[in-house]
């Protein structure tokens, strides 16, 4: 009973993959998803990558229509980059918690405190924090944020364990808020432990969301790009993965010769994986829902996006 089933969602999901190509072509569309998304989903779009990957590639596209395959603020940062483009998301309920940790009238308390501060907002925020900061970062790139950041002191939000990872690495003061990742801050050190005891040889690599005590144990810190590009031109074969279980289908792609172990079975985020195939499909017949950011927040939250997309690209030539 069981492989019928599966044989009769393996023949569903080509059906609606078809769908989804065929509406793409017909709404000139793009499919820009999360390396978290369910791996049917990352087969099927034009690109995948990482929250700033993601973002640069709406602000470029040509496509009328963008279906953001991720959570909401990612689409809503993408609308803010790319105005005039019709911008949906599969299911309108796929938030992010950690994003909801921070809100407008607790930041304007922080900025009140602390004048001579500048915000740096972690791109997990909503656009009406966005438009409170001044300056954006994603975890592949808040290093260099903050080092090219023309200020001494710091209100960092909303996510405390990233924060905690990058103040190491500077001797600028920073305020950071009390948020946090509900999937990463879940993994402990005693699950590293035990998997490092199952797994002798393994290689621990992990996402900076996850808690300080066990990014200390890792053999490399990295964003979800890192850890896919260390994993993949790394001479190790085996590794134990600290981030969330949807770059699996990529690390598969990538090194299929080598062994994946993921440090505990809740690395999932149930918020990414509310998209699926058929609301996918759905949204692009309707052409709903829509990701709507009203101007007036859309432009103050644009410049701190554009900051971190200036900064990137006089760090790296990009």
């Amino acid at each position: 009973m069981e492989a019928l089933a599966l044989a009769k969602k393996a023949e569903r999901n080509e059906e609606l993959k078809e769908k989804i190509i065929r509406l793409k072509k017909e709404r000139n569309a793009i499919i820009l998803a999360h390396y978290y998304q369910r791996p049917e989903i990352q087969e099927i779009a034009d690109f995948l990558g990482d929250s700033f990957g993601l973002a640069q590639k709406a602000k470029t596209t040509d496509a009328d229509v963008i279906v953001f395959c991720g959570v909401h603020f990612m689409g809503e940062s993408a609308k803010i980059l790319a105005p005039n483009k019709t911008v949906l998301i599969p299911d309108e309920r796929a938030g992010c918690p950690m994003a909801d940790m921070v809100n407008v009238d607790g930041l304007r308390k922080l900025k009140a405190e602390h004048p001579n501060a500048k915000v740096v907002a972690y791109i997990n925020t909503s656009a009406d924090v966005k438009a409170e900061t001044y300056v954006c970062c994603t975890s592949s790139n808040a290093k260099n944020v903050i080092e090219n950041i023309d200020a001494e002191e710091i209100i960092w939000v909303p996510d405390k364990n990233l924060g905690h990872y990058v103040s190491q690495f500077t001797d600028k003061k920073m305020i950071i808020w009390e948020g946090y990742c509900n999937t990463h801050d879940q993994l402990t050190v005693e699950d590293v432990y035990r998997l490092r005891k199952e797994h002798p040889n393994a290689q621990f690599v992990v996402h900076p969301e996850c808690r300080p005590e066990v990014v200390a144990l890792a053999d490399f810190v990295g964003s979800t790009t890192g850890i896919l590009k260390y994993c993949r031109e790394s001479k190790h074969d085996e590794f134990i993965v600290g981030t969330e279980d949807g770059v699996l289908y990529r690390l598969s792609q990538d090194s299929p010769n080598k062994k994946f172990y993921f440090a505990s079975k809740y690395l999932v985020c149930p918020n990414m994986k509310v998209n699926n195939l058929k609301k996918l499909a759905n949204c692009l017949e309707t052409m709903q829902p829509q990701i709507y950011v009203p101007p007036h927040v859309a432009d103050a939250a644009r410049e701190s996006l554009e900051r971190m997309l200036q900064f990137e690209a006089e760090t790296y030539k990009v």
